[in-house]
């Protein structure tokens, strides 16, 4: 034993003597990381074309085994080309080619013991992540990480579109944090976060006048804490920052533990000079495997949803039956039956609804409580995902009834613990073929392309909050302007719903009202990507809604082979154009209350005359402007003029 760490040291220490910073360069040449072990402390910078991106920023992990956030040497680095092809069903693309440059470099502490971390750079993404070897005699086998010192140093001048984490064991019944703050636009760095508990992830950076970059992580599940980022310190900039160690009640661990050897998840940033970058990038999937196969064929679609606007009374059996003929007047595939089922409608008669939407062509997805212990939300049924035998005894059942998929609600916490039960109920309910939403909970991480049968997080402001309140309502333009370029670029989105009441209201006629347009609404359901879209319409739609409009969501697409950035600005307007198979869409959202006009670029459209579905001007109190569909001349150069009125929306097909 004794030779081997002579021989071991031996190596390092050439090696030592010959390191120097590491170069890491994308395969087109323009994105560039360098490496560096200045003062015993790793650090990485990253250019774009020449333009400083990230200055220095840390690297290195404090852990049970050694600190390797300081005293460490470059001991050298192994370089290799990745290049993979892959196929998804759940995302904004069905295919990806990932070609990348990486060098693994390791790191050496003052105490002889060996840190990884592996650069992958591809043309516009940097990820990284750190890999431990065991030590000496084999041991020890495991590692817990305390802390990373993995930092996101932006130049002067950066500006940010970031969301706070929430205080813990806080809000309604306890159930936060659940990634459902406000996000603020064009803030300073060095601005507080609203709570002090730093960013959930992912965070946008505006570089400069032309500079963007999206700070994400993939390839968490039951193998490590979820994090998200620390204030801003002068210097420094952001840190990685694991879970507040009273999230869950104060029970489980706030740290992270792995297996050695063994490596953490992948920290990634997506650079840019436009957002194009951003809104395309796939790096969450990129760098992630499936973990299991799918036990049968997953089918996206469309749901109906009563919840939303008839609420909690609304889950019974009579009413579900009127959101059931609603699927299946509009071809939909499924209905979300909420909160309260188990005794608002009970097992039996469940099962009885069960057999009724099916012979109607549609399928039911059930509500569920995640809880056991962590929080207070009262809602049934409850106790029924929280352990093995209880998911297994339900999930039979649901089974047995034919219901399609599940939606979970209520985590409120990122520790490695909360991290195992996501996944737990995901392989859980591969085995029972469900499909699996959740709800009041982090953001995915890869989880697309890891778990077959998972379809969406909610991890968002959502809809819900435009039913409860007009200031809400008044912000829907601004968060949906905001998700493309952030939330919704590193992952899908269960926004909940494309709402069509004009009033927040069942009966459509009081409380607030909608402050979106028709075409706003409908353009939503393709700006927002998820593979199980929910069209929150009510049966009353189908007499109010102009025919156009019920044909375009009867067969509104859910699934895209291609997706492309047209143009857009975080909280102010998006345009994306999305393809299935050879058919493209053009959505774009004005986030704005004022008409916008803009100049596409629509090289799909080139020369042809298609279909615009557009809004009126707003009249003199009107509640909602009339929508219309007209035709539109894209030019031969594939540029197309066209005005979004103030919360509204286009549709080019």
């Amino acid at each position: 034993m004794k030779k081997t760490i002579v021989i071991m040291a031996a190596a390092m220490t050439f090696a030592v003597a010959q390191a120097k910073d590491v170069k890491v360069a994308s395969p087109d040449g323009k994105l560039v990381v360098t490496v560096t072990d200045e003062g015993g402390k790793a650090a990485y910078s990253v250019e774009l074309d020449g333009r400083q991106m990230l200055t220095k920023s840390a690297l290195g992990l404090k852990t049970n085994i050694g600190d390797f956030t300081q005293g460490l040497t470059i001991a050298g680095s192994e370089e290799r080309k990745v290049a993979k092809d892959y196929t998804m069903t759940r995302t904004k693309a069905s295919s990806a080619s990932y070609v990348a440059n990486q060098a693994t470099i390791s790191l050496v502490n003052k105490d002889g013991y060996r840190m990884d971390v592996t650069m992958s750079v591809s043309d516009n993404d940097v990820a990284y992540r750190y890999s431990l070897p065991r030590g000496k005699g084999d041991n020890p086998k495991c590692a817990v990480i305390y802390s990373e010192a993995s930092g996101f140093n932006f130049p002067d001048k950066t500006t940010t579109f970031i969301c706070p984490q929430s205080k813990t064991m806080v809000g309604w019944e306890r159930t936060k944090p659940s990634y459902e703050e406000e996000y603020k636009a064009e803030a300073a760095m060095t601005e507080k976060s609203a709570f002090g508990e730093g960013y959930t992830l992912p965070c946008l950076y505006k570089i400069g006048e032309d500079g963007w970059a999206l700070i994400g992580e993939t390839g968490v599940g039951s193998n490590y804490a979820a994090s998200h980022l620390s204030d801003y310190v002068e210097g420094q900039g952001y840190t990685i920052a694991f879970p507040n160690p009273t999230e869950l009640s104060g029970m489980g661990s706030p740290y992270a533990s792995i297996a050695l050897p063994g490596s953490t998840p992948w920290r990634t940033i997506t650079l840019g000079t436009t957002l194009k970058p951003i809104v395309e990038t796939t790096i969450p999937y990129d760098l992630v495997e499936p973990l299991y196969e799918p036990s049968t064929d997953y089918k996206p679609g469309r749901y109906t949803w009563s919840w939303l606007m008839w609420q909690d009374t609304s889950i019974n059996y009579d009413d579900q039956v009127k959101f059931i003929d609603l699927a299946a007047a509009m071809g939909f595939e499924y209905t979300l039956v909420d909160n309260w089922w188990d005794t608002q409608i009970g097992r039996d008669r469940m099962r009885e609804l069960s057999r009724y939407a099916q012979s109607k062509g549609v399928k039911l997805m059930l509500w569920y409580n995640s809880n056991g212990h962590w929080n207070d939300a009262p809602q049934g049924p409850r106790d029924c995902m929280n352990t093995a035998y209880a998911r297994q005894r339900e999930m039979r059942w649901m089974k047995e009834i034919g219901i399609a998929g599940i939606k979970v609600d209520f985590f409120g916490s990122d520790k490695q613990e909360m991290m195992k039960l996501y996944e737990d109920i995901l392989v859980d309910a591969n085995n029972y073929g469900l499909q699996v939403v959740f709800h009041g909970c982090t953001i995915p991480r890869g989880w697309e392309r890891m778990y077959p049968n998972y379809v969406a997080s909610e991890a968002l402001l959502a809809s819900e909050n435009v039913r409860f309140s007009e200031y809400h309502a008044k912000q829907e333009g601004f968060q949906l302007t905001m998700h493309p370029f952030c939330r919704n670029a590193l992952g899908t989105a269960d926004w909940g719903g494309v709402m069509m009441n004009r009033y927040m209201s069942q009966d459509n006629k009081t409380g607030h009202p909608r402050y979106t347009t028709d075409i706003f609404e409908i353009a939503s359901a393709l700006v927002i990507q998820t593979s199980v879209n929910c069209v929150a319409m009510c049966p009353n739609n189908l007499d109010e809604m102009p025919q156009f409009e019920l044909d375009f969501l009867k067969r509104l697409p859910t699934t895209w082979d291609e997706t492309r950035f047209v143009d857009g600005y975080p909280t102010k307007y998006a345009v994306l154009a999305r393809r299935t198979g050879d058919k493209w869409y053009v959505a774009g959202l004005n986030g704005t209350n004022e008409p916008m006009t803009l100049t596409l670029s629509l090289p799909m459209f080139a020369g042809k005359t298609v279909s615009l579905y557009t809004d009126n001007p707003r009249k003199k109190g009107e509640i909602v402007p009339t929508s219309v569909l007209k035709t539109l001349k894209v030019g031969k150069d594939g540029t197309a003029k066209v005005t979004i009125q103030g919360m509204g929306g286009i549709i080019i097909e």
